[in-house]
């Protein structure tokens, strides 16, 4: 049996970057890579896939470029093959369109002969000198190393899980926003419950569409209010590699407290889409057609249950300890994503470091594994690298940092310092406890 170098699970971007980054190191350096994808194609976020929709970051956060600037697999040379350089050139916008980036990726999945879609990975065992990874199809591949880009899962917060557990086709997830959009509007009430560009998105496509099918819109987060992500040069500094030395060395109680005060940084509504449903909301009501709409800040679910017609939420305004209640025919959870611990790793799970919570203890070089260069994972360690995780501007640097452990050489520069400011104490700094005391 061919034992490969490593062995990728799941195709999301950070795994199709490291699968075009080492597609040309397979010929000069002979490092033989294998991914693993359970679908037939690739799809991202496709829940939430609207026409007018842009990622946040600018188009040189694609697959590579951030690497390797001349790789045949960079959004330019998508552009450049699809015959759309000009036209993007004209747009003169940074931000690619959500579909763009979306069929970009696909066209480099589909063009890359190390990926196999079609191929879930059910089991993961260990034969004393390699990992073996089992495939639904029958496949058996043996490999040195793994990387894990499975993605994250949508978090259903506990609150909410009672009438998730009992939903129709009008209780979604955002990730499943367009395939339910339909059900949704056939509400007397639609309820959306978050705060982040998810949210917003959903909102205002919802609110667009309201005066046609006359439903009642409500948006409620427990956040103080509606928070524009923060986009100034010196906070986009804190997805720097200095910074996430920085955070991985902080103690576990700061980290995740850290991550709870952090995440408008990265979690927040583009300040233009604030701007454009404000927009939306005047418009509506100088021409008479609304908005039937509530916006609720403050505001935290307590409780659940489903009710005939839709669902009952127990809600409770921080600020004034009001409790109430609202009654929806629609809800969506536009409650973000959380990393899982995948079944298919229960049979390595003592080859594996996790933290005293429960997660995976992740190193520098992103390993997980006890006894290290074995394990990799892709966008699992909000908890240790902090915002730089799901940064897709990011990714082309956690591959080159994985792939250099994987060789034990810098194939792709890999940036030491990036950052005009200064995390933690600098050495020129520190003073002794005795030049204290004088």
């Amino acid at each position: 049996m061919t034992t490969h170098d490593f062995v990728g699970i799941g195709l999301g971007p950070f795994n199709l970057g490291l699968a075009c980054l080492t597609d040309p190191l397979r010929a000069s350096d002979g490092l033989d890579g294998v991914f693993l994808e359970a679908r037939e194609r690739f799809a991202w976020h496709p829940g939430m896939m609207l026409d007018d929709a842009t990622l946040q970051v600018p188009f040189l956060a694609d697959l590579v470029t951030m690497a390797d600037p001349t790789s045949r697999w960079s959004f330019l040379s998508y552009l450049k093959q699809q015959g759309f350089l000009y036209p993007f050139y004209i747009r003169e916008s940074f931000y690619p369109l959500r579909r763009e980036y979306d069929d970009y990726c696909r066209w480099a999945a589909e063009r890359l002969p190390s990926v196999r879609f079609g191929e879930q990975v059910t089991a993961v065992e260990h034969d004393g000198t390699a990992y073996l990874v089992h495939s639904a199809t029958g496949e058996t591949l043996r490999t040195r190393r793994l990387v894990l880009g499975i993605g994250t899962s949508p978090r259903v917060p506990d609150a909410l899980r009672p009438v998730v557990e009992a939903s129709g086709t009008a209780t979604t997830h955002s990730a499943d926003y367009l395939a339910h959009k339909a059900a949704l509007q056939r509400q007397d009430r639609i309820t959306i419950v978050g705060s982040g560009q998810s949210a917003a998105e959903i909102y205002q496509d919802l609110l667009a569409e309201a005066p046609e099918h006359g439903y009642e819109l409500v948006w409620l987060t427990r956040s103080p209010r509606f928070f524009p992500m923060e986009y100034t040069k010196l906070t986009l500094e804190m997805t720097s590699p200095e910074y996430g030395a920085y955070h991985r060395a902080l103690p576990l109680d700061t980290r995740d407290r850290l991550a709870r005060e952090q995440r408008h940084l990265f979690k927040g509504i583009s300040g233009d889409l604030v701007d454009a449903i404000f927009d939306l909301h005047y418009q509506q009501r100088v021409t008479g057609d609304g908005p039937r709409t509530t916006l609720l800040t403050n505001t935290e679910v307590r409780g659940s249950r489903p009710v005939a017609g839709g669902s009952e939420l127990e809600l409770l305004h921080v600020e004034t300890g009001e409790p109430f209640r609202l009654r929806t025919g629609g809800l969506v959870l536009a409650t973000g994503y959380e990393p899982t611990l995948p079944a298919f790793l229960d049979g390595v799970r003592d080859r594996i470091r996790y933290d005293e919570r429960g997660r995976y203890d992740v190193a520098g070089d992103y390993s997980v594994d006890v006894t290290g260069g074995e394990i990799f994972v892709q966008n699992a360690e909000e908890h240790t690298h902090s915002l730089l995780a799901p940064d897709l501007g990011m990714g082309p640097y956690r591959n080159s940092v994985i792939i250099a452990a994987m060789l034990g050489r810098e194939v792709y520069p890999v940036e030491k310092r990036i950052a005009v400011q200064t995390f933690g104490v600098p050495d020129h700094l520190r003073t002794t406890p005795e030049a204290v005391l004088r």
